[in-house]
């Protein structure tokens, strides 16, 4: 089987997406005439291949999970959207008048973003962007963004890079997945050879494909409570609150401390 190119999958994939989505632009078809669903390919290293499609990214407020509109009313002051994507809650913050600027390491997704009028992006990762003098209140981590935490070795220099970014009194607020309550016993295998390796159970090794292109590996955290208190301890970033109505998904809201 030949590998697909190494590139921007998301980028790709996002960009199909809004094509479908406003019905002008490039668009894989089927029959020539109708358009495909633009569907999200995540490789785990284990083999298994799961989709979905890929719409999801463009939703308006009305499609939204109950806690995608909750995570809105803990934003304040000036927002950093980490892993903007296509600028999905982005845009909403920008309706409602609120200085929010988007970042993301996808060059397609942040292209999108800005062709769906999102003002102000950074094409970047954190670690590089947090050299900038701008300061931020609130960095929001949506779409199950608490996964860039990635585990235990990579969770301190992401959030000093935060920290590094933040304003006085600033705030995380991400939205994070509790894995274990699954019986799926792939899942459950997963998790276990996962613990046996000394990672987290839910600590994921996946690659995104689209068409012809795949991204790097990359390691994406779905953590319990306790595992993401247990990350937080010897960093500048405190546990405030956690909603978790919609459980196995929850908000979980940080604070720097003084």
């Amino acid at each position: 089987m030949t590998e697909p190119t190494t590139g921007d999958a998301f980028g790709e994939m996002i960009r199909d997406a809004y094509a479908v989505h406003i019905g002008a632009g490039r668009r894989p078809l089927a029959g020539g005439r109708y358009p495909r669903p633009v569907i999200e390919v995540i490789e785990r290293d284990d083999g298994l291949i799961n989709g979905a499609l890929a719409a999801h990214y463009l939703s308006e407020p009305a499609d939204w999970r109950p806690f995608d509109h909750r995570a809105m009313t803990f934003c304040r002051g000036r927002v950093l959207d980490v892993g903007v994507g296509a600028g999905r809650s982005a845009i909403e913050l920008q309706r409602r008048g609120i200085a929010v600027t988007g970042l993301d390491t996808s060059a397609g997704a942040i292209e999108v973003a800005r062709k769906r009028g999102l003002r102000d992006t950074v094409l970047n990762t954190v670690d590089e962007f947090s050299r900038a003098s701008v300061r931020y209140d609130t960095f929001l981590l949506l779409g199950n963004n608490l996964g860039l935490i990635e585990g235990r070795e990579r969770a301190p220099a992401f959030l000093a890079a935060l920290a590094r970014l933040a304003a006085p009194g600033a705030r995380i607020v991400a939205q994070g997945t509790d894995p274990y309550g699954t019986t799926d016993p792939v899942q459950v295998a997963y998790h276990e050879e996962n613990r046996a390796r000394g990672r987290f159970g839910g600590q994921l090794r996946i690659r995104l494909r689209y068409r012809e292109v795949a991204s790097d590996w990359f390691d994406y955290l779905n953590c319990s409570v306790d595992e993401l208190e247990e990350l937080l301890k010897g960093t500048a970033w405190r546990l405030k609150s956690i909603d978790d109505h919609d459980h196995p998904y929850y908000l979980a809201v940080m604070e720097l401390m003084e």
